[in-house]
């Protein structure tokens, strides 16, 4: 374990190599309570004590009837690192409209609506989500299997419609090194509490992911790589 490399490091590399923090932004970190949002927090209390730090954040949970708000040692955490909770509840249910299910997607999306809108009523100009490196994974490959499309989550992207702009600093983070992560820090074993976390095509790609890769945290950044070296002589 002394030879781990600092998650910090894989952080730093992906700020860098996608220039998601320039002088002057105004970053809102949604925070759920997992370790991949937590683990996000972490980083961002320790870089805005860098001398060179030339940028702002805050974190903005959304608590509903199906997630709940803040574990207890989540917030504890957060006020030991010197973070600010601002929380806004909704009713995600009560959104729905007349026929439709409950779903994982509906509830992300409801979350996501109230991310924009709070970083807009507050003068953020970027939203940076905890997206590792297996979610980016598995949404290609849900996407080419049930779309036929080559998309995914980008590290970065910025909206049409709205004047924020996303970014995932965890890109090149794999989720078993967050967990390693967390269970050193102390803030392993929470997570979303919503019935509806495991939808189906996410669940199997994450499967299908494991399969491919064998595990190996190399392979899946070797994936990871190939998106952005298409040699498209060789496609149809």
């Amino acid at each position: 374990m002394e030879d781990r490399p600092k998650i910090s490091a894989f952080i730093d590399k992906a700020i860098f190599d996608y220039k998601m923090i320039e002088p002057g932004d105004k970053i809102l970190i949604g925070a759920s309570g997992g370790k991949d949002s937590t683990a996000l927090i972490h980083y961002f209390s320790n870089r805005i004590k860098r001398p060179d730090c030339n940028f702002e954040f805050g974190i903005l949970n959304i608590a509903s009837e199906v997630s709940g708000g803040l574990p207890e040692r989540i917030s504890a955490l957060f006020k030991k690192w010197g973070v600010k909770e601002n929380v806004v509840e909704i009713n995600v249910q009560e959104r729905l409209k007349p026929g439709r299910k409950m779903s994982c997607y509906w509830c992300t999306t409801q979350r996501r609506t109230e991310l924009l809108r709070y970083a807009m009523a507050n003068g953020y100009n970027k939203i940076a989500l905890g997206h590792h490196m297996d979610d980016i994974l598995e949404t290609l490959l849900m996407n080419m299997l049930n779309q036929a499309k080559i998309t995914t989550m980008p590290p970065r992207l910025q909206y049409e419609k709205y004047p924020v702009e996303i970014i995932r600093p965890l890109c090149y983070v794999s989720e078993d090194y967050l967990k390693e992560e967390a269970e050193i820090e102390g803030y392993a074993g929470f997570t979303c509490t919503c019935d509806f976390l495991e939808n189906g095509d996410r669940k199997h790609a994450r499967m299908l992911l494991e399969q491919l890769t064998e595990g190996s945290r190399i392979k899946k950044e070797h994936l990871f790589e190939s998106m952005r070296h298409i040699d498209k002589t060789y496609l149809p």
